[in-house]
């Protein structure tokens, strides 16, 4: 089908999602649970298929790791049953008062039609479906070719399971065309579409920004920041940054660069240096922390820092140091060079805690905690649909009630307005 096709489809569908009840959107997301569990031997073939093509291709390793579905099913699965025990934001009055004799209601509803630009990832194929069926939207996905025998496989097996509880399967629908002129189309459709969602590299953000006629959320893209203040506790800082930067670097929410107070840098990093260069890591470093390195001699993979590092998002296991003066000059890298992802301080002044929380204008700010936790499931949303670094409608991680809106009931007694 072409894209004006489906997104008339899609506009077609939203009106009866809409007004399905929290019942049946739930056991249309336990009945995908199943589907999953009971079809995984097709996905993972699916999946294997895709990731051998990919391979030919010459992907890099950090865009396969993030098309294999291998070892992540079961994860898959219990983030549906989360969203499915999350309360259906559909319907909620947010505020109710009474003025000029009127009743007057302010209601959360779904946004309508969400269509999603995403690379590699046929997680967000699941991950988007179950969010918008449990908030009432339609969606038009749009995957990266690398994924396309996986996501076929996905999107049919969540089709089968709304006809099984009598939702239309046309809101849920994958433009299964790899050619970039129909995603131009797309982006005009605002008739039937409603939001328009990236996920991908900045380019992509760029072209959906440019070019389309719908309003665009944009995030995802992390340059990712930790300050180690001088009252950190080194021994447990060390393993909360091995982390953030190494429990899955090719993700927007590992941690890109670290900064580091200048009177503790020459305890603190042949600390970090020799730990993390066990786990892989290599290393950009500043004047300061090259010459510490060098100084100690310690094995590890390092050379000095250029300029542009600062702006590289690694989605690999490189990260950059800088040493800095004092939290104001931490302060300062980070309004200079983040993407307003996630970012955080290490410390035990709460006086610097705060500063920082109140410098700092990401999306997610930290205070002693690894920066990974920027995720729909560890933030209690059950999965996202994408992480907006955006300041309207939504921030951060986007679970059911960012995929809302509202409208205003007004209740009168025949009245009018003098």
């Amino acid at each position: 089908m072409k894209i004006q096709e489906i997104a008339a489809e899609a506009k077609k569908a939203s009106a009866i999602i809409a007004k399905a009840n929290e019942n049946q959107k739930n056991s249309a997301l336990q009945s995908i649970a199943d589907l999953i569990r009971i079809r995984q031997g097709e996905i993972l073939v699916a999946n294997l298929r895709d990731i051998e093509e990919a391979k030919v291709q010459g992907l890099s390793s950090s865009m396969i790791e993030r098309l294999s579905l291998q070892n992540k099913l079961s994860g898959i699965i219990s983030d549906i049953e989360s969203v499915i025990k999350l309360k259906d934001p559909v319907g909620e009055v947010l505020e109710e008062y009474l003025h000029n004799q009127l009743t007057i209601k302010r209601t959360r509803i779904p946004i309508g039609v969400l269509g999603v630009i995403y690379e590699s990832r046929p997680n967000v194929t699941i991950d988007v479906s179950c969010l918008a069926i449990k908030s009432g939207n339609c969606a038009i996905l749009r995957g990266g070719s690398e994924a396309i025998h996986t996501n076929k496989i996905i999107v049919g097996i969540i089709q089968d399971a709304l006809c099984k509880t009598e939702l239309p399967k046309t809101a849920i629908q994958l433009l299964e065309s790899t050619d970039r002129s129909e995603v131009l189309k797309m982006l005009k459709l605002h008739h039937f579409i409603d939001l328009i969602i990236p996920r991908g590299g900045a380019g992509l953000h760029q072209f959906c920004r440019e070019n389309s006629s719908i309003p665009v959320i944009t995030g995802g893209i992390g340059i990712c920041h930790l300050f180690v203040d001088e009252t950190a506790k080194i021994e447990k800082t060390l393993p909360l940054i091995a982390n953030a930067k190494t429990q899955r670097p090719t993700v927007c929410n590992a941690l890109d660069t670290l900064l580091v107070h200048e009177k503790i840098a020459f305890t603190f990093i042949p600390k970090l240096i020799t730990q993390l260069s066990k786990l892989g890591v290599e290393f950009r470093l500043c004047p300061t922390s090259f010459n510490i390195v060098k100084k100690e001699q310690l094995e590890a993979s390092y050379q000095l820092a250029k300029e542009e590092d600062w702006d590289t998002e690694w989605l690999s296991l490189v990260l950059g140091i800088k040493v800095v003066s004092d939290l104001n000059r931490a302060i300062e890298h980070i309004v200079k060079h983040s993407t307003k992802h996630s970012d955080g301080i290490i410390t035990e002044n709460p006086a610097h805690a705060e500063s920082f929380c109140r410098a700092i204008d990401s999306a997610a700010v930290y205070v002693n905690a690894s920066t990974r936790f920027t995720d729909g499931s560890q933030l209690g949303l059950g999965s996202e649909v994408a992480i907006s670094t955006q300041k309207l409608h939504a921030r951060g991680p986007m679970g059911l009630k960012e995929l809302t809106t509202y409208k205003w009931l007004i209740h009168g007694d025949y009245s009018v307005r003098t």
